[in-house]
Protein backbone atom coordinates (compact mmCIF):
# COMPACT_ATOMS: atom_id res chain seq x y z
CA UNK A 1 0.00 0.00 0.00
CA UNK A 2 1.44 3.40 -0.68
CA UNK A 3 0.10 6.96 0.21
CA UNK A 4 0.64 9.49 -2.26
CA UNK A 5 1.64 13.03 -0.23
CA UNK A 6 1.65 16.16 -1.20
CA UNK A 7 5.20 18.13 -1.50
CA UNK A 8 4.38 22.00 -0.61
CA UNK A 9 7.29 22.41 -3.40
CA UNK A 10 5.67 24.17 -6.89
CA UNK A 11 8.95 23.41 -8.49
CA UNK A 12 8.83 19.69 -10.29
CA UNK A 13 11.93 18.61 -7.90
CA UNK A 14 10.30 16.26 -5.15
CA UNK A 15 11.16 16.31 -1.31
CA UNK A 16 13.29 13.74 -0.46
CA UNK A 17 12.29 10.85 1.44
CA UNK A 18 14.84 9.54 4.58
CA UNK A 19 16.18 6.07 4.99
CA UNK A 20 14.10 4.46 2.27
CA UNK A 21 10.32 4.94 1.71
CA UNK A 22 8.14 6.23 4.47
CA UNK A 23 4.64 5.37 3.42
CA UNK A 24 2.24 6.27 6.20
CA UNK A 25 -1.51 5.60 6.06
CA UNK A 26 -4.04 8.41 6.96
CA UNK A 27 -3.60 9.81 10.22
CA UNK A 28 -1.18 7.14 11.00
CA UNK A 29 2.90 6.63 11.80
CA UNK A 30 4.85 5.88 9.17
CA UNK A 31 6.73 2.94 8.71
CA UNK A 32 10.31 4.25 8.30
CA UNK A 33 12.23 3.76 11.48
CA UNK A 34 9.88 0.79 12.95
CA UNK A 35 12.92 -0.71 14.28
CA UNK A 36 16.26 0.34 15.73
CA UNK A 37 19.17 0.05 13.09
CA UNK A 38 20.67 -3.82 13.43
CA UNK A 39 17.70 -5.85 13.93
CA UNK A 40 17.48 -8.47 11.64
CA UNK A 41 15.42 -7.91 8.04
CA UNK A 42 13.35 -11.00 9.24
CA UNK A 43 11.76 -9.35 11.82
CA UNK A 44 11.22 -6.26 9.92
CA UNK A 45 9.88 -7.85 7.22
CA UNK A 46 7.28 -9.70 10.25
CA UNK A 47 6.30 -6.20 11.73
CA UNK A 48 5.97 -3.94 8.64
CA UNK A 49 3.80 -6.67 6.95
CA UNK A 50 1.84 -7.15 10.11
CA UNK A 51 0.98 -3.59 10.53
CA UNK A 52 1.23 -2.43 6.96
CA UNK A 53 1.27 1.18 6.21
CA UNK A 54 0.37 2.09 9.55
CA UNK A 55 3.52 0.84 11.93
CA UNK A 56 5.63 4.01 13.01
CA UNK A 57 8.35 3.95 16.44
CA UNK A 58 11.79 2.20 17.27
CA UNK A 59 12.56 -0.58 19.51
CA UNK A 60 12.59 1.13 23.20
CA UNK A 61 10.10 3.27 24.46
CA UNK A 62 10.91 4.55 27.91
CA UNK A 63 11.26 8.78 29.24
CA UNK A 64 14.63 10.21 30.27
CA UNK A 65 14.55 12.93 32.36
CA UNK A 66 14.46 16.55 29.93
CA UNK A 67 14.33 19.93 31.65
CA UNK A 68 14.99 21.89 28.66
CA UNK A 69 12.95 23.73 26.25
CA UNK A 70 10.77 22.17 23.52
CA UNK A 71 12.00 22.65 20.30
CA UNK A 72 9.80 23.21 17.28
CA UNK A 73 10.72 23.77 14.10
CA UNK A 74 8.88 25.00 11.13
CA UNK A 75 10.18 24.53 7.86
CA UNK A 76 9.68 27.29 5.35
CA UNK A 77 9.16 25.05 2.24
CA UNK A 78 9.92 26.08 -1.13
CA UNK A 79 12.26 29.09 -0.37
CA UNK A 80 11.24 31.25 1.69
CA UNK A 81 12.06 35.13 0.66
CA UNK A 82 13.38 36.71 4.23
CA UNK A 83 14.38 40.04 2.58
CA UNK A 84 10.14 40.32 1.93
CA UNK A 85 9.43 39.02 5.84
CA UNK A 86 12.50 41.15 7.34
CA UNK A 87 12.61 44.74 4.99
CA UNK A 88 16.19 45.67 5.21
CA UNK A 89 14.52 49.18 4.37
CA UNK A 90 17.94 51.24 5.19
CA UNK A 91 20.00 49.37 2.46
CA UNK A 92 18.85 51.74 -0.79
CA UNK A 93 19.52 48.98 -2.98
CA UNK A 94 16.78 46.66 -2.14
CA UNK A 95 14.42 49.25 -3.07
CA UNK A 96 16.27 49.92 -6.55
CA UNK A 97 16.12 45.93 -7.07
CA UNK A 98 12.77 45.94 -6.15
CA UNK A 99 10.77 48.14 -7.80
CA UNK A 100 7.48 46.66 -7.50
CA UNK A 101 7.46 43.57 -4.80
CA UNK A 102 9.84 46.60 -2.36
CA UNK A 103 7.24 46.95 1.05
CA UNK A 104 7.37 50.75 1.15
CA UNK A 105 8.54 52.61 4.29
CA UNK A 106 5.95 53.56 5.97
CA UNK A 107 4.42 50.18 5.70
CA UNK A 108 7.01 48.56 8.23
CA UNK A 109 6.06 47.45 11.29
CA UNK A 110 8.65 47.44 14.56
CA UNK A 111 11.46 48.27 12.45
CA UNK A 112 14.53 50.46 13.07
CA UNK A 113 17.06 52.52 11.11
CA UNK A 114 17.51 49.40 8.65
CA UNK A 115 15.17 46.22 9.06
CA UNK A 116 11.33 46.53 9.26
CA UNK A 117 8.83 43.87 9.18
CA UNK A 118 6.67 43.38 7.05
CA UNK A 119 3.12 44.59 7.16
CA UNK A 120 1.09 41.73 7.03
CA UNK A 121 3.47 39.83 10.16
CA UNK A 122 1.18 42.63 12.14
CA UNK A 123 -0.40 39.82 14.56
CA UNK A 124 3.21 38.46 15.78
CA UNK A 125 4.20 42.83 16.75
CA UNK A 126 3.03 42.29 19.82
CA UNK A 127 5.31 39.15 20.42
CA UNK A 128 8.22 41.32 18.68
CA UNK A 129 7.73 44.10 21.41
CA UNK A 130 7.37 41.96 24.04
CA UNK A 131 10.90 40.32 23.30
CA UNK A 132 9.14 37.34 22.49
CA UNK A 133 9.94 36.84 18.45
CA UNK A 134 13.59 38.18 17.14
CA UNK A 135 15.02 37.34 13.55
CA UNK A 136 18.25 36.54 12.03
CA UNK A 137 18.87 37.64 8.46
CA UNK A 138 21.51 37.16 6.18
CA UNK A 139 22.04 33.07 7.02
CA UNK A 140 22.58 29.75 4.87
CA UNK A 141 24.02 26.94 3.89
CA UNK A 142 28.21 26.52 3.38
CA UNK A 143 27.37 24.91 0.30
CA UNK A 144 24.39 26.95 -1.33
CA UNK A 145 22.51 25.03 -4.31
CA UNK A 146 19.35 26.28 -5.81
CA UNK A 147 17.68 22.95 -6.26
CA UNK A 148 14.99 22.56 -3.68
CA UNK A 149 16.03 18.88 -3.78
CA UNK A 150 19.16 19.27 -2.74
CA UNK A 151 19.50 21.80 -0.74
CA UNK A 152 16.27 20.90 1.42
CA UNK A 153 18.20 17.37 1.88
CA UNK A 154 21.66 19.07 3.11
CA UNK A 155 19.70 21.22 5.13
CA UNK A 156 17.99 18.50 7.21
CA UNK A 157 21.00 16.29 7.45
CA UNK A 158 23.38 19.55 8.40
CA UNK A 159 26.31 17.80 8.35
CA UNK A 160 28.12 19.38 5.07
CA UNK A 161 31.45 17.96 4.02
CA UNK A 162 30.97 14.80 5.75
CA UNK A 163 30.11 11.24 5.22
CA UNK A 164 26.95 11.38 8.06
CA UNK A 165 23.57 10.44 7.04
CA UNK A 166 21.47 10.86 10.10
CA UNK A 167 19.55 14.34 10.32
CA UNK A 168 20.67 16.80 13.03
CA UNK A 169 17.39 16.17 15.09
CA UNK A 170 18.06 12.79 15.58
CA UNK A 171 21.24 13.54 16.40
CA UNK A 172 20.23 15.90 19.05
CA UNK A 173 17.76 13.42 20.45
CA UNK A 174 20.51 10.83 20.74
CA UNK A 175 22.77 12.54 22.67
CA UNK A 176 19.48 13.24 25.12
CA UNK A 177 18.77 9.64 25.56
CA UNK A 178 15.53 10.15 24.24
CA UNK A 179 14.21 6.70 23.62
CA UNK A 180 10.06 7.54 23.19
CA UNK A 181 8.82 7.87 20.13
CA UNK A 182 6.82 10.74 21.53
CA UNK A 183 9.96 12.93 22.28
CA UNK A 184 10.03 13.83 18.59
CA UNK A 185 6.95 14.14 17.02
CA UNK A 186 6.13 15.44 13.01
CA UNK A 187 3.05 17.05 13.02
CA UNK A 188 0.85 17.78 10.19
CA UNK A 189 1.79 15.07 7.62
CA UNK A 190 2.40 11.73 6.29
CA UNK A 191 6.58 11.53 6.61
CA UNK A 192 8.90 12.29 9.17
CA UNK A 193 11.40 15.01 7.65
CA UNK A 194 15.12 14.11 7.13
CA UNK A 195 16.12 15.92 10.11
CA UNK A 196 14.99 12.97 12.27
CA UNK A 197 16.06 10.50 10.14
CA UNK A 198 18.25 7.84 12.05
CA UNK A 199 17.88 5.19 15.19
CA UNK A 200 16.09 7.10 18.02
CA UNK A 201 12.87 6.70 17.85
CA UNK A 202 10.05 9.25 16.28
CA UNK A 203 6.41 9.79 15.19
CA UNK A 204 4.67 11.35 12.48
CA UNK A 205 1.10 12.07 12.60
CA UNK A 206 -1.46 14.11 10.50
CA UNK A 207 -3.17 14.99 13.59
CA UNK A 208 -4.07 13.95 17.12
CA UNK A 209 -6.97 13.53 16.81
CA UNK A 210 -6.91 11.34 13.82
CA UNK A 211 -3.76 8.81 14.85
CA UNK A 212 -4.37 5.68 15.27
CA UNK A 213 -2.92 1.98 13.65
CA UNK A 214 -3.94 1.33 9.90
CA UNK A 215 -7.02 -0.80 9.84
CA UNK A 216 -7.93 0.01 13.15
CA UNK A 217 -11.75 0.01 13.89
CA UNK A 218 -14.48 -0.64 16.54
CA UNK A 219 -15.21 -4.06 15.37
CA UNK A 220 -11.62 -5.18 14.66
CA UNK A 221 -9.21 -4.04 17.07
CA UNK A 222 -5.39 -4.17 15.60
CA UNK A 223 -3.86 -2.88 18.25
CA UNK A 224 -5.37 -5.37 20.51
CA UNK A 225 -4.03 -7.80 18.24
CA UNK A 226 -0.81 -6.54 17.72
CA UNK A 227 -0.26 -6.91 21.68
CA UNK A 228 -1.55 -10.55 21.84
CA UNK A 229 0.53 -11.50 18.88
CA UNK A 230 3.44 -10.16 20.65
CA UNK A 231 3.18 -10.45 24.37
CA UNK A 232 5.66 -13.77 24.13
CA UNK A 233 7.71 -13.27 21.39
CA UNK A 234 11.50 -12.95 21.68
CA UNK A 235 12.21 -9.03 22.66
CA UNK A 236 13.64 -8.00 19.11
CA UNK A 237 9.92 -8.47 18.47
CA UNK A 238 8.13 -7.80 21.37
CA UNK A 239 10.34 -4.33 22.06
CA UNK A 240 8.89 -2.61 18.54
CA UNK A 241 5.53 -3.99 19.41
CA UNK A 242 5.27 -2.33 22.93
CA UNK A 243 6.67 0.71 21.39
CA UNK A 244 4.02 0.95 19.23
CA UNK A 245 1.71 0.15 22.06
CA UNK A 246 3.05 2.81 24.47
CA UNK A 247 2.82 5.04 21.24
CA UNK A 248 -0.71 4.60 20.51
CA UNK A 249 -1.29 4.82 24.34
CA UNK A 250 0.23 8.04 24.80
CA UNK A 251 -1.73 9.69 22.07
CA UNK A 252 -4.79 7.76 22.71
CA UNK A 253 -4.48 9.03 26.15
CA UNK A 254 -4.14 12.81 24.57
CA UNK A 255 -6.98 12.08 22.83
CA UNK A 256 -9.49 10.99 25.24
CA UNK A 257 -10.06 14.90 26.17
CA UNK A 258 -11.34 17.43 23.46
CA UNK A 259 -8.99 19.95 23.68
CA UNK A 260 -9.66 23.86 23.64
CA UNK A 261 -6.93 26.39 23.36
CA UNK A 262 -6.25 28.34 26.06
CA UNK A 263 -6.08 32.17 27.02
CA UNK A 264 -8.74 32.97 24.23
CA UNK A 265 -6.58 32.00 21.21
CA UNK A 266 -8.01 31.71 18.21
CA UNK A 267 -5.92 29.36 15.51
CA UNK A 268 -6.66 30.19 12.04
CA UNK A 269 -8.41 27.27 9.74
CA UNK A 270 -5.25 25.87 7.63
CA UNK A 271 -3.27 23.29 8.23
CA UNK A 272 -0.70 24.81 9.66
CA UNK A 273 -3.21 26.34 12.32
CA UNK A 274 -4.06 22.98 12.73
CA UNK A 275 -0.75 21.78 13.31
CA UNK A 276 0.42 24.20 15.51
CA UNK A 277 -2.48 23.30 17.45
CA UNK A 278 -1.74 20.22 18.06
CA UNK A 279 1.71 20.90 19.01
CA UNK A 280 0.60 22.95 21.83
CA UNK A 281 -1.71 20.03 22.68
CA UNK A 282 1.12 17.49 23.20
CA UNK A 283 3.49 20.07 24.78
CA UNK A 284 0.74 20.79 27.27
CA UNK A 285 -0.17 17.01 27.49
CA UNK A 286 3.30 16.26 29.10
CA UNK A 287 3.78 13.12 27.37
CA UNK A 288 7.61 14.43 26.75
CA UNK A 289 7.79 16.11 23.98
CA UNK A 290 11.27 17.60 23.18
CA UNK A 291 11.04 18.80 19.38
CA UNK A 292 8.13 18.69 17.05
CA UNK A 293 8.47 19.29 13.13
CA UNK A 294 5.98 21.42 11.20
CA UNK A 295 6.11 21.78 7.29
CA UNK A 296 4.44 24.94 5.72
CA UNK A 297 5.19 25.28 2.01
CA UNK A 298 3.84 27.08 -0.98
CA UNK A 299 6.62 29.84 -0.35
CA UNK A 300 7.95 28.95 -4.47
CA UNK A 301 7.31 32.57 -5.54
CA UNK A 302 8.55 32.66 -8.90
CA UNK A 303 6.01 34.51 -10.12
CA UNK A 304 3.25 37.09 -8.85
CA UNK A 305 4.10 37.17 -5.14
CA UNK A 306 2.40 41.26 -5.60
CA UNK A 307 3.02 44.05 -3.90
CA UNK A 308 2.52 44.32 0.37
CA UNK A 309 -1.19 44.52 0.44
CA UNK A 310 -4.00 42.69 1.52
CA UNK A 311 -5.01 39.93 -1.14
CA UNK A 312 -1.67 39.85 -2.92
CA UNK A 313 0.10 36.01 -2.43
CA UNK A 314 3.15 37.33 -0.42
CA UNK A 315 1.07 39.24 2.12
CA UNK A 316 -1.59 36.37 2.43
CA UNK A 317 0.91 33.48 3.11
CA UNK A 318 2.94 35.73 6.01
CA UNK A 319 -0.27 36.55 7.31
CA UNK A 320 -1.41 32.95 7.58
CA UNK A 321 2.25 32.14 9.04
CA UNK A 322 2.03 35.21 11.59
CA UNK A 323 -2.14 34.58 12.41
CA UNK A 324 -0.47 30.78 13.59
CA UNK A 325 2.16 31.86 15.31
CA UNK A 326 0.06 34.41 17.65
CA UNK A 327 -2.65 31.85 18.43
CA UNK A 328 0.13 29.07 19.26
CA UNK A 329 1.97 31.70 21.75
CA UNK A 330 -1.47 33.06 23.06
CA UNK A 331 -2.61 29.00 23.67
CA UNK A 332 0.85 28.11 25.65
CA UNK A 333 0.79 31.70 27.51
CA UNK A 334 3.64 33.06 29.13
CA UNK A 335 4.42 29.64 31.00
CA UNK A 336 4.46 27.33 28.10
CA UNK A 337 5.92 30.08 26.13
CA UNK A 338 8.80 30.25 28.52
CA UNK A 339 9.53 26.31 27.97
CA UNK A 340 8.89 26.16 24.47
CA UNK A 341 11.66 27.80 21.44
CA UNK A 342 10.56 27.80 17.78
CA UNK A 343 12.40 28.40 14.81
CA UNK A 344 12.08 29.07 11.47
CA UNK A 345 13.97 27.16 8.52
CA UNK A 346 13.96 27.24 4.91
CA UNK A 347 16.23 25.61 2.29
CA UNK A 348 17.31 29.00 0.95
CA UNK A 349 16.43 32.33 0.24
CA UNK A 350 15.19 34.43 -2.77
CA UNK A 351 17.70 36.67 -4.95
CA UNK A 352 17.85 39.86 -4.86
CA UNK A 353 16.38 41.42 -7.92
CA UNK A 354 12.78 40.83 -8.69
CA UNK A 355 12.15 38.90 -12.04
CA UNK A 356 10.40 39.98 -15.14
CA UNK A 357 7.23 38.04 -13.55
CA UNK A 358 6.99 40.15 -10.71
CA UNK A 359 8.12 37.47 -8.72
CA UNK A 360 11.94 36.20 -7.20
CA UNK A 361 13.84 33.15 -7.86
CA UNK A 362 15.82 30.92 -6.03
CA UNK A 363 18.52 32.74 -4.26
CA UNK A 364 20.58 32.23 -1.29
CA UNK A 365 21.05 34.08 2.19
CA UNK A 366 17.78 34.15 3.94
CA UNK A 367 16.32 34.59 7.46
CA UNK A 368 15.45 33.18 10.55
CA UNK A 369 12.51 33.57 13.01
CA UNK A 370 12.52 32.99 15.91
CA UNK A 371 9.79 32.78 18.88
CA UNK A 372 9.71 31.64 22.91
CA UNK A 373 9.96 33.13 26.33
CA UNK A 374 13.86 32.76 26.18
CA UNK A 375 14.13 34.72 22.91
CA UNK A 376 16.03 38.15 23.47
CA UNK A 377 13.44 39.52 20.95
CA UNK A 378 12.29 42.69 19.34
CA UNK A 379 15.67 43.24 16.91
CA UNK A 380 17.28 41.41 14.15
CA UNK A 381 20.49 39.94 14.63
CA UNK A 382 23.57 39.18 12.37
CA UNK A 383 25.86 40.68 10.56
CA UNK A 384 24.49 42.29 6.99
CA UNK A 385 26.56 42.16 4.63
CA UNK A 386 24.53 44.79 1.72
CA UNK A 387 22.42 44.40 -0.81
CA UNK A 388 25.35 46.42 -3.29
CA UNK A 389 25.50 44.28 -6.26
CA UNK A 390 29.64 44.02 -5.24
CA UNK A 391 28.29 42.46 -2.03
CA UNK A 392 26.23 39.91 -3.60
CA UNK A 393 27.05 36.31 -4.22
CA UNK A 394 26.23 35.21 -8.01
CA UNK A 395 22.80 38.20 -7.48
CA UNK A 396 22.21 36.68 -3.99
CA UNK A 397 22.34 37.66 -0.48
CA UNK A 398 25.15 36.86 0.93
CA UNK A 399 25.18 34.54 3.84
CA UNK A 400 27.12 35.56 7.01
CA UNK A 401 26.08 33.44 9.68
CA UNK A 402 25.58 29.20 9.02
CA UNK A 403 22.11 28.49 10.04
CA UNK A 404 23.44 25.21 11.94
CA UNK A 405 25.71 28.36 14.31
CA UNK A 406 22.28 29.85 15.10
CA UNK A 407 20.63 26.55 15.76
CA UNK A 408 23.86 25.52 18.34
CA UNK A 409 23.50 28.84 20.00
CA UNK A 410 19.64 27.90 20.61
CA UNK A 411 20.79 23.82 21.61
CA UNK A 412 23.13 24.93 23.89
CA UNK A 413 21.38 27.57 25.38
CA UNK A 414 17.71 26.44 25.96
CA UNK A 415 18.14 22.81 25.02
CA UNK A 416 20.81 22.23 27.87
CA UNK A 417 23.12 20.39 25.18
CA UNK A 418 26.98 20.66 25.55
CA UNK A 419 29.37 20.25 22.84
CA UNK A 420 27.86 20.64 19.50
CA UNK A 421 30.37 18.80 16.92
CA UNK A 422 28.32 15.24 17.08
CA UNK A 423 25.23 17.98 15.92
CA UNK A 424 26.91 20.25 13.36
CA UNK A 425 30.42 19.15 12.66
CA UNK A 426 32.86 21.55 12.56
CA UNK A 427 30.61 24.18 13.75
CA UNK A 428 30.76 26.87 16.11
CA UNK A 429 27.38 28.37 17.60
CA UNK A 430 27.19 32.09 17.21
CA UNK A 431 27.61 34.91 20.00
CA UNK A 432 24.69 36.95 19.09
CA UNK A 433 22.72 36.50 22.20
CA UNK A 434 19.63 35.82 20.81
CA UNK A 435 18.45 33.56 23.56
CA UNK A 436 19.08 33.82 27.29
CA UNK A 437 20.43 30.98 28.96
CA UNK A 438 18.14 28.61 30.75
CA UNK A 439 17.88 28.42 34.57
Amino acid sequence: MSVTTTDPCTCPERRPQADGPARPGPGGLSRRGVLARGLAAGAAGALTGLAGAGLSTRLAFAAASYTGDVLVVLSLRGGFDGLSAVVPHGDPAYYAARPVLAVPKPALLGGDAMFGLHPALAPVLPLWRAGQLAAVHAVGQPNPSRSHFQAMEEMERAAAGTSIRTGWLDRMLGLQGASSPLSAVAVGGANSPRSLAGPTPDLSLRSVDSFSLAGESAKRSMAAALRTLYADAPPVLAGPAAAVHGALSGVGAVRTTPYAPANGAVYPETELGAALRDVARLIKSGVGLRCATVDFGDWDMHEGAGAAVAGQPMFERLRELALALAAFATDLGPAGLDRVTLVTLSEFGRRVQENASRGTDHGHGNAMLLLGGGVNGGRVYGRWPGLAPSALVAGDLAATSDYRAVLGEILQRRCGMGSLGSIFPGVSPTGFGVAAARA
